[in-house]
């Protein structure tokens, strides 16, 4: 090694440098082979560098979680408001809102968009305070009847469920006292209000079946319909005033609501009668409320048929109202004879199509 050294020196002598040069080459270089061949790391710098990149990997890792469980809480709060639900309280806005501008003959402008917009938000908020009340005071019964559902499921806490529901009553009374009439305001609340009650307790008016079935009809079926309807009339600028076609569906549509008090309850009779919740159907027996729920839609089928026959001409668009409820009533005769009442699956399948159909009526009434 020191002959080595010596001739090096020579060397590098003749270059031109100089011995204390040479030196610091020469342990820089023995370093250098040090670090390589035996893979020393200076303690300093190696827990400087380690630092930094669990520092990188530890800001990654908790953006990921971060949005994951922003991701997991949006769904929970889509399956929270109830989406179907939700599908036909915007159904049942934009039909109104059809409706009552196609009878205006108006031109629809910004303004009156952005108000309907309104409209449209303040009602499915109105939606989601409904179901979300229902949900918390029924979370025993849903760990039976429907697991799915996200306080069920533990995958939505107790408190972010009353945030949802506080800020959806909240914004929704807001819009409504500040956009609209003081009796579209006024209708706004007597509809939060019974489908409060619906779950509340003391009250808890679903504990007794025709009342549970009266709420529903009448907030859905009537306040509903009504309220948007006028509520355009209003924004318009025209009077309102009862005319054939807002009565027919104001009557069709409550007794199709009375229809899905009915049936929501059908797939659930084994939560029920475990927690004593007295339903139609838990004390009626499913078979029973099954045949009630078949002829009750059906009658409304016969009904709407009826209208469209002895109305005066020029009432409805004649040619659509058969047409299209003697096809409705022909669908629901093919599902009811598909149900199986004993399973459950099929159950919550008919169930389905009772939803299904209701979307389809809010379809056709703008243009009967």
């Amino acid at each position: 090694m020191l002959l080595v050294r010596q001739s090096l020196l020579q060397r590098w002598s003749c270059i031109g440098f100089s011995s204390a040069t040479y030196t610091l080459i020469y342990k820089k270089s023995c370093r250098n082979v040090l670090l390589k061949h035996h893979c020393w790391k200076c303690p300093a710098v190696h827990s400087s560098i380690a630092f930094r990149k669990n520092r990188v990997r530890m800001s990654k890792g908790r953006g990921t979680g971060t949005s994951r469980q922003w991701k997991r809480s949006l769904e929970a709060i889509s399956k929270f408001s109830r989406p179907h639900t939700v599908r036909g309280t915007l159904l049942a806005a934009i039909s109104g809102c059809l409706r009552a501008i196609l009878e205006g003959g108006f031109f629809v402008s910004k303004s009156l968009l952005f108000r309907a917009l309104l409209g449209v938000i303040a009602l499915i908020l109105g939606n989601i305070f409904i179901v979300g009340i229902n949900q918390i005071y029924d979370i025993d019964v849903d760990k039976v009847n429907k697991p799915f559902l996200p306080l069920a499921a533990r995958e939505m806490e107790l408190s972010l469920a009353w945030l949802v529901v506080v800020i959806s009553g909240i914004c929704g009374v807001a819009i409504t006292r500040v956009c609209f009439s003081r009796l579209i305001f006024y209708l706004y609340i007597s509809g939060l209000s019974f489908g409060a009650l619906y779950s509340l307790p003391p009250f808890r008016l679903r504990r007794w079946p025709w009342m549970a079935a009266i709420t529903i009809s009448f907030v859905r079926g009537f306040l509903l319909n009504f309220g948007v309807y006028h509520a355009t009339k209003a924004a318009l600028g025209l009077r309102f005033q009862w005319n054939p076609i807002i009565v027919f569906t104001a009557c069709f549509m409550t007794i199709y609501a009375c229809v899905i008090a009915l049936a929501k309850d059908l797939p659930d009779v084994q939560g029920d009668k475990q927690y004593r919740v007295e339903t139609f159907a838990a004390k009626m027996g499913v078979e029973k409320v099954v045949k009630m729920v078949t002829m009750l839609l059906l009658s409304n089928y016969i009904f709407a048929i009826v209208v469209g026959l002895v109305a005066p001409y020029g009432t409805f668009s004649r040619k659509t109202m058969l047409l299209t409820h003697s096809c409705l009533a022909l669908l629901w005769i093919r599902e009811s004879k598909r149900l199986q009442p004993n399973n459950k699956q099929s159950l919550i399948a008919f169930y389905r199509s009772i939803w299904n159909l209701f979307y389809a009526e809010y379809c056709i009434l703008p243009f009967l």
